[in-house]
């Protein structure tokens, strides 16, 4: 089984900074894209931050020059470090992970329970 547990959402003053964590861990053969999402109060969810193994990265327009995506592929694990905090922030972020397991013969996404994140203004 795979699992994908993220820690570091909480309550911010708008202007603040938080940083948040993804591990995972299981029958991991390979990860592609890890990435964050986020789901703000009464919207859809929407990609916030994403990474390739290979390094690239990929931002909402939203949070372009606020927000920072970095990996660890030795660790598995995928950070976002959130600069700038706005009220139209706050959101459930949930930590999002393609890859493929020795459970499966392809890769699919995998996706945490999500951690609150609450920017006060």
């Amino acid at each position: 089984q795979v699992q994908l547990v993220e820690s570091g959402g909480g309550l911010v003053q708008a202007g603040g900074s938080l940083r948040l964590s993804c591990a995972a861990s299981g029958s991991i053969l390979r990860i592609n894209t890890m990435g964050w999402y986020r789901q703000r109060p009464g919207k859809q969810r929407e990609l916030v931050a994403a990474t390739t193994s290979g390094g690239a990265t990929n931002y909402a327009d939203s949070v372009k020059g606020r927000f920072t995506i970095s990996r660890d592929n030795a660790k598995n694990t995928v950070c976002l470090q959130m600069n700038i905090l706005k009220p139209e922030d706050t959101a459930v972020y949930y930590c999002n992970a393609d890859l493929l397991s020795s459970t499966t013969l392809y890769s699919m996404a995998y996706w945490g329970k999500g951690t609150l994140v609450t920017v006060s203004s």
